[in-house]
C-alpha cells in the first residue's frame, strides 16, 4: 500500500468519496451578541457535492462553515459527516479528515513547498516515499510542476501559486470533505477565474464533498451544484442556480443574485441547449458544448464570426449556435417568478 499514490482516488470499486453532510437545527449565539451569528440552519448535502453558501459579509456562512471542523461549536443542533455526530469524536481526529482553505492560504513560511503540502500525511505517519510521491502527485493537480516548486518557500510565490499550494495541502491525505473560504477572494479577475477552473476540474476528479464560502454570486454560478443564500444567520434558500435565478424565494435573494439579469440566467444554459442541429460552415470557430451560453455570446462578439460550430463531448460537430438562437435562448430565459 505504499506505492504510488493515485490522485485520481476519488472513488473506490467505483464509489463516490465524497462525505455526507447533515445539519440539522444548527445555530451560534455569541456572548454578548444580540442575535444568533447562525439561526437554525439545517441543510442535508449529498456525497460528492460542491455547495456555495452565498451571503453578505456577517449573514453567518463562515461560522457555519467553522462549525463543520469545530473550529467554533454550535450553541445547539447537530452536525454529522456520514451519519456521525462530529461532537462525538476529538475535534483534532475530525480535523484531519477535512481539508481546509482559506483566503490568505495560510501556508507556513519557513517551510518550503513541499513540506507545507506534507503536514497532514506526515501527522499521520506516512512514510517518505508514501509522502513524497503524493507531494508530487497533487502539486501536479494544482499545475504547479514539482521540480520547479518543491523546494520554494511560500515567500517566492505568486498569491495565485501560494492558493495552488494551500489547495494542494487540503488535498493531500485525500480528505471526502473539503470546506474554502473565500480562498480566491484576494486575487486579481484573471487568476480567480483560472483557479475557479481548476476548482471545477479537481472537484470532478477527487469527488470530494466540498462546502464553499463566498460573497460573489458570479464565483457561485461558475462553482456551485447547489447554493444555500444566506442572510442574517438563515438559509433563505437552498437550491440549484438556475433555480435561484429564476424563482428566488424572497426580494433579498433576487436582489443578491441579480434575478432580473437575463445575460446572468444565459450563463447557466451550457450552449449545446441552444444549438441548432445543422452544421456551420467550414472554418467557423468550435466550442465544446458543454461551455455556457454566455461564454458563446462573447466569443462571437469578441471574434466577429457570424457562428460557432458547436461540439459534442467526442470533438464531432453537432451544431450551430448565431447570434440569432442566442437572442432566442436570452428571450426564452426562465424569468424570474
Amino acid at each position: 500500500m505504499h506505492g504510488a499514490e493515485s490522485v485520481n482516488d476519488a472513488a473506490v470499486d467505483g464509489e463516490n468519496r465524497g462525505s455526507r453532510i447533515s445539519i440539522r437545527h444548527v445555530s451560534k449565539q455569541y456572548g454578548g451578541a444580540g442575535a444568533a451569528a447562525v439561526n437554525d440552519v439545517s441543510l442535508e448535502i449529498e456525497p460528492g457535492e460542491l455547495i456555495v453558501l452565498l451571503g453578505p459579509s456577517g449573514c453567518g456562512k463562515t461560522t457555519l462553515l467553522k462549525m463543520i471542523n469545530r473550529l467554533f461549536e454550535p450553541t445547539s443542533g447537530t452536525i454529522l459527516i456520514d451519519g456521525r455526530d462530529i461532537s462525538a469524536e476529538p475535534a483534532p481526529e475530525l480535523r484531519r479528515r477535512i481539508g481546509y482553505v482559506i483566503q490568505q492560504a495560510g501556508l507556513f513560511p519557513h517551510m518550503r513547498v513541499a513540506e507545507n503540502v506534507a503536514v497532514v500525511p506526515s501527522l499521520l505517519g506516512w512514510d517518505k516515499q508514501r509522502t513524497a510521491e503524493r507531494v508530487d502527485a497533487l502539486l501536479d493537480l494544482v499545475g504547479l510542476p514539482p521540480e520547479q516548486y518543491r523546494r520554494r518557500f511560500p515567500a517566492q510565490l505568486s498569491g495565485g501559486e501560494q492558493q495552488r499550494v494551500g489547495l494542494a495541502r487540503a488535498l493531500a491525505a485525500r480528505p471526502p470533505t473539503l470546506l474554502m473560504d473565500e480562498p480566491f477572494g484576494a486575487l486579481d479577475a484573471i487568476t480567480r477565474t483560472r483557479l475557479q477552473d481548476e476548482l471545477v476540474r479537481i472537484h470532478r476528479q477527487l469527488g470530494a464533498t466540498i462546502l464553499f464560502v463566498t460573497h460573489d454570486i458570479e464565483e457561485a454560478l461558475r462553482l456551485a451544484d447547489r447554493i444555500a443564500v444566506m442572510q442574517t444567520g438563515r438559509i433563505e434558500q437552498f437550491d440549484t442556480p438556475l433555480a435561484i435565478m429564476s424563482n428566488p424565494a424572497s426580494d433579498f435573494v433576487a436582489r443578491l443574485v441579480g434575478a432580473g439579469d437575463a445575460l446572468r440566467r444565459l450563463s447557466l444554459l451550457p450552449v449545446r441547449d441552444v444549438a441548432r442541429p445543422d452544421v456551420a460552415a467550414a472554418g467557423a470557430p468550435e466550442i465544446p458544448g458543454s461551455t455556457d451560453a454566455r461564454t458563446a455570446l462573447t466569443m462571437l462578439l469578441a471574434q466577429g464570426s457570424a457562428a460557432l460550430t458547436v461540439l459534442d463531448p467526442d470533438g464531432r460537430p453537432a451544431g450551430t449556435v448565431d447570434l440569432a438562437a442566442l437572442q432566442g435562448a436570452i428571450a426564452s430565459a426562465p424569468a424570474p417568478a
